[in-house]
């Protein structure tokens, strides 16, 4: 699971001459910051600001071993710009940074790991993981200008000025000013300044960066946030969302059979309401005199599609529709948050899919989730299991720092309750093991390759789990006895495997100056500056194990295709950007082997029974629920069609696909 909340940008840009900050600056004011996950400090952000206009900043954070630790240094011009940028240090992953930026003679020139390019020095250069100061410093510039302002090396940036507050804390008081930034992401990136200018919070439940001493303001500020963030998704229901009055004939059009994983040319469905009312050949289905009339030619309708792994947040919701996914299960969040999350969508007072909720539990440790619920007794995890089963979850999920001899139990009180058992692999325990404790599904195709290196990894809380699978993958025989015997043994339980094999393509396969191949499909279609961040790529590699991690990740797909040819059922989820990146599993699935067709099955009428709702969802009949999605072209020939969607269906309300995708900065498939 990753935090998927946009940090604070960090991308640098070059030059050839001394670092600036070699001689010290006059230090006018010291700001330090607390960075917060799951309530406990996780990292700091000091910043230096100077009266000769430089910053200089360090920022770093650990998350389950993972996390960035950046120098930025910066020197702001006379227009509010940085005229000069240093960043260096390493990435989330712990690749390397080394960016630089520079102005000279009206030229800028930047370069960095993943770019080296010349332009006018007309713009505002904006890093991809920098500090949040940075963040601030281009409110102040946008707030100078009172209009747009360019970005470098693309794109524009605009704001708004959203909500203030006056806080107090300890006998003091601060007024500060929340503004949302457009243009450096899918949706406004919103910030709290102080009356200075100077960056103040960036609150969450899973992940804040908050003033020191003020830590105590998050709820306060993270719940005028959702606020104003509630009314604008609101207002995107309202111009987006379209309830037929009358009945929806979709005619002439190829409906994928999910059941048999085939098409049927020439047919006609008739939606009323929330239901599908007629379905068949276009030359037997009368339609309703009222009825409007969509010209299905050329296109295929599927029923909509189900992303088995999610972390629900409100933009996936946007995301998701447009991109055809109609149900997610979301498989770890904090429960307040969830709920908030799936009444909205379920209401219709934001866009978003239907959701099942699996319950996350983990221990507590120094690699513990940013969310979910603790347990560190045996009491306490069965406690966790009934809270879940109380409030209607359908599944457990285990992390990776609960004690494995906590899951047999857990097994059987989950299994009692009637819900599913599934998770990462606690540490110290491999994958067979976990099945025969009782879990009737394994997330990531990562944790069915340790099951071999247990002698050889130390800590599977660590990103370890990830390295080890990289050197260790393309050398595992697949014919050999251990595998095979794991294998049966997935068989005889009858297990299910929640691959996420787009998870790792990039993390294997990404590399630096290189536009990542799960972005690549998309990437003319996305924001500026998001596309950047296709070329930033993954794990740190060297010369020595470049294509052997890229050989590794080719081992990830053909375990798929083994597991899926000998029976073990297979699940399409992202754990990824939402909506786009369940396209792209669905790709790589058919680039392990599975026919196109069987891919669609498995987003479709797979997932439906799984979660048990095969009567109401997962394929297109009368009587079932109106959750639909029509592409251009024939997904079941061409898998990547599925991209091509034009019309969504949830429940019966329909969505403009494009107009969706808009809203989010997206461009239209062609």
């Amino acid at each position: 699971m990753m935090i998927r909340k946009r940090l604070p940008h960090l991308l640098l840009l070059a030059c050839s001459v001394a670092p600036f900050w070699t001689s010290a600056a006059i230090a006018q004011e010291t700001l330090r910051y607390a960075i917060v996950s799951n309530g406990k400090t996780q990292g700091s952000e000091v910043d230096v600001f100077g009266s000769d206009g430089r910053i200089d900043s360090t920022f770093e954070f650990n998350d389950r071993g993972r996390g960035p630790r950046i120098s930025a240094h910066y020197l702001i011009g006379a227009s509010g710009m940085p005229s000069r940028t240093d960043i260096t240090g390493n990435d989330y992953l712990k690749a390397p940074v080394d960016e630089h930026f520079s102005i000279e003679n009206g030229n800028a020139h930047w370069k960095s790991t993943s770019e080296d390019g010349t332009g006018k020095a007309d713009g505002f250069y904006i890093s991809n993981n920098g500090p949040a100061a940075e963040s601030a410093v281009l409110v102040a510039a946008l707030l100078k200008t009172k209009g747009p302002v360019k970005l470098l090396p693309a794109g524009e940036a605009r704001l708004e000025r959203l909500n203030e507050a006056t806080l107090e804390d300890h006998g003091q008081k601060m007024h500060v000013t929340e503004f949302a930034i457009t243009g450096l992401s899918f949706e406004p990136q919103t910030i709290w300044l102080d009356d200075n200018q100077r960056f103040f919070a960036s609150p969450g439940p899973w992940f804040a960066i908050l003033r020191e001493g003020w830590e105590g303001a998050n709820q306060q500020l993270y719940d005028l946030q959702v606020k104003a963030q509630n009314a604008r998704y609101e207002r995107l229901a309202q111009d987006l969302t379209r309830r037929p009055s009358r009945p929806v004939a979709i005619e002439h059009v190829r409906v994928f059979d999910s059941e048999q994983a085939t098409t049927r040319e020439d047919q006609t469905v008739v939606i009323k309401g929330e239901r599908i009312v007629q379905a068949g050949a276009a030359a037997s289905i009368q339609s309703p005199k009222d009825a409007e009339h969509i010209d299905g030619k050329g296109k295929t309708l599927l029923p909509g599609l189900f992303d088995m792994h999610a972390h629900a947040q409100p933009l996936d919701g946007l995301l998701n529709i447009a991109s055809g996914v109609t149900s997610v299960r979301d498989m770890g969040n904090g429960i307040e948050e969830l709920q908030r999350l799936e009444k909205q969508w379920q209401s219709g007072t934001a866009i978003g899919p239907r959701v099942w909720k699996c319950g996350f539990i983990d221990g507590h440790g120094p690699f513990q989730a940013p969310t979910g619920l603790y347990a560190d007794t045996a009491e306490e995890a069965q406690a966790a299991v009934n809270r879940y089963a109380d409030l209607g979850y359908i599944q457990i999920k285990l992390y990776s720092s609960l004690k494995p001899e906590f899951v047999p139990g857990i097994a059987k009180t989950a299994h009692e309750r009637g819900m599913r058992l599934s998770g990462h692999v606690p540490n110290g325990m491999i994958a067979s093991q976990f099945v025969e404790a009782g879990a009737d599904e394994l997330q990531h195709i990562n944790f069915i390759f340790l099951n071999f290196l247990a002698s050889q990894v130390k800590d599977t809380r660590t990103p370890e789990r990830f390295t080890a699978v990289g050197a260790n993958a393309a050398r595992l025989d697949l014919d050999s006895k251990p595998v095979k015997e794991f294998i049966e043994l997935l068989q005889k339980h009858h297990t299910t495997v929640d691959v996420t094999l787009a998870t790792f393509e990039s993390m294997f396969t990404g590399r630096p100056g290189v536009a990542s191949p799960d972005f690549g499909p998309v990437l003319s279609r996305l924001p500026a500056q998001v596309q950047r961040g296709a070329y930033s790529g993954g794990l740190p590699v060297t010369s020595e194990n470049d294509q052997l991690y890229k050989d590794s990740y080719g081992a990830m797909l053909r375990m798929t295709k083994w597991m899926y040819d000998v029976g073990i059922p297979i699940l399409a989820g992202t754990d990824a950007l939402a909506g786009l990146m369940l396209h792209r599993e669905l790709e790589l699935e058919v680039k392990a082997g599975i026919p196109p067709a069987r891919a669609l099955q498995i987003a479709t009428f797979n997932a439906a029974g799984l979660l048990r709702q095969g009567k109401g969802l997962g394929s297109i009949a009368p009587g079932k629920l109106a959750d639909l999605v029509l592409v251009e072209g024939n997904p079941t020939e061409k898998i990547s069609d599925i991209r091509r969607c034009r019309l969504v269906a949830k429940n019966g309300v329909l969505f403009k696909s494009d107009a969706v995708y808009a809203a989010v900065g997206i461009k239209p498939a062609d």
